[in-house]
């Protein structure tokens, strides 16, 4: 399965995209993973928004961060595919087109769940430091194209 990626900057977002884009979030993040957090934290306005679609279903998105907006490297997070489509691949395919969206020799660095270690080291990330929670879950620092400079 293949789906139509879109890429848009914040102003570029309509009030039924938004929807779309916090519904999909609350959905695994809040309800799903049974994680209370604020969700609405700011970031969103300095970031741009990976939505990938099915027909006209949002499925898959991730908002891309430039340095600065969000850790000192470019970034990407809240990387979530809809349940009723996980184990078909998307996964990969998320984390390809953000990658592409920031730019394939850009330094990133993520903040991944500690249970997608293995997805994201498929992508060349590398996991640095221990585990720490985040809004109760465990995550990782993970990193790609990191020099030693």
């Amino acid at each position: 399965m293949k789906l139509d990626w879109k890429l848009y900057d914040w102003n570029q977002i309509d009030t039924a995209v938004l929807y779309a884009i916090l519904a999909l979030r609350s959905e695994v993040f809040v309800v799903e993973q049974d994680c209370v957090y604020q969700d609405i934290d700011g970031k969103d306005a300095k970031s741009n928004h990976l939505l990938g679609y099915e027909d006209d279903q949002l499925i898959a998105y991730s908002r891309l961060f430039k340095p600065g907006d969000y850790f000192e490297e470019y970034s990407f997070g809240r990387a979530v595919i809809k349940q009723t489509h996980r184990g078909l691949g998307l996964g990969d395919e998320l984390v390809q087109q953000s990658i592409q969206a920031l730019g394939l020799d850009k330094e990133i660095k993520i903040s991944a769940q500690y249970h997608l270690e293995k997805l994201y080291q498929k992508h060349g990330f590398v996991s640095q430091g221990d585990t720490y929670l985040e809004d109760g879950i465990p995550h990782i620092a993970m990193y790609r194209n990191f020099s030693s400079s």
